[in-house]
């Protein structure tokens, strides 16, 4: 089956490295929270005044939303690869997809949260699925949540888990992996891949256009809040009915049940329109500059957040017992000097020493 020709832009779309960029830094903030082993709940509780409500505020909204955001993106990218045809961008996308899972695999040793390893079966998945049409994409959006929900109804999401301590038992097992990937990991393909595909769908049209971006944003601002609002309605009816029930209508990424999916892409819709939007004047006042290179270089700032930044917490014994706001703080410093260090690498090289050795290996 041919896929469908689109409009593609004629110049890069640089706001989707500010997209990337702003993906990143929320993607930190919520690593760095869970690393640092933050209890939002009892730091507001200890009356250390509204710096703290305004941390957990915000790491409250960024939980799900940016590594959703990111996926989202990555389905922009790879549709608009597509574009260019598919000989060339299919065989490429598996080498890359290899590529990931073994630098993802690679990184759980140290960080149980990877994301990297589900990308590769995401790109794998993808691959696949270019060709379609975009109509059988977006049943396809639709039968991976249903999916999740069935399986959420008739299998153990918990099998597995110590939620205490965040901790997977029988990662490292074929029954283990195979559960995690698809059901019930951190980001599993049943129903993250929608994610992808929804961000495919998205590069079919036209980005470049103004009127576009703002129906991006709307539309996103739009199907955020209908979903949170039902989602607060709707939650203290099931719980009465059956607390069990109240997972199905939540927004919260952990379970990923379908309300959680919209919230997720409508901020990534928020993201990405808003971003398109301000990409030129931020160019002429000069920020793009400052944020584009390290919205290209976001594989290597991963692996650095987790190597370095993590690191670092660790040798200065903030791995655990931190406060939402000193999460939030840590975050804030390990991304000022990431994008300080992008903007100098990004002087000599055109790409990040990650992405440029991916190009390498994988094309």
């Amino acid at each position: 089956m041919q896929m469908p020709q689109a409009k593609r832009p004629a110049a890069r779309l640089e706001g989707l490295d500010l997209a990337r960029y702003v993906a990143f830094v929320g993607m930190v903030i919520v690593n760095f929270k869970i690393a640092m082993g933050a209890d939002a709940d009892a730091v507001i509780g200890s009356g250390t005044g509204s710096g703290t409500g305004m941390a957990h505020a915000l790491t409250a909204a960024l939980e799900g939303r940016a590594a959703a955001t990111f996926v989202v993106l990555a389905g922009i990218g790879l549709g608009l690869a597509g574009l260019k045809g598919l000989d060339q961008t299919v065989p490429v996308t598996i080498k890359r997809a290899v590529f990931l899972l073994v630098i993802g695999l690679l990184n759980m040793t140290i960080f149980d949260a990877d994301i990297l390893h589900y990308y590769a079966f995401y790109f794998l998945f993808g691959a696949a699925l270019l060709p379609l049409r975009t109509r059988t994409l977006i049943w396809g959006v639709l039968g991976l949540n249903l999916l999740f929900v069935v399986g959420l109804m008739i299998l153990d999401y918990d099998a597995g888990w110590d939620w205490d301590s965040y901790t997977y038992s029988g990662f490292w097992t074929v029954s283990g992996f195979v559960r995690n990937l698809f059901f019930n990991g951190w980001h599993p393909v049943v129903p993250w891949l929608g994610f992808l595909v929804f961000g495919i769908v998205l590069s079919r049209i036209s980005l470049d256009a103004r009127g576009t971006q703002l129906r991006l944003v709307a539309g996103g601002a739009v199907a955020l809040a209908l979903v949170e609002g039902i989602s607060a309605v709707l939650t203290p009816l099931m719980a009465r009915i059956d607390p069990e029930l109240v997972a199905l209508v939540g927004t919260d990424p952990v379970p990923p049940v379908p309300f959680y999916f919209v919230a997720g892409c409508g901020a990534a819709c928020i993201v990405v329109g808003l971003c398109l939007l301000m990409a030129d004047r931020m160019r002429r006042i000069g920020l793009l500059a400052v944020f584009g290179p390290a919205g290209r270089q976001t594989l290597t700032l991963y692996i650095a957040h987790v190597l370095i930044g993590m690191g670092t917490l660790e040798a200065l014994g903030m791995l655990g017992g931190q406060s939402v706001g000193q999460a939030v703080w840590a975050s804030a410093v390990f991304c000022v000097c990431a994008t300080v260090y992008a903007m100098i690498w990004a002087r000599w090289f055109k790409r990040g020493p990650i992405e440029a050795l991916m190009r390498k290996i994988a094309g």
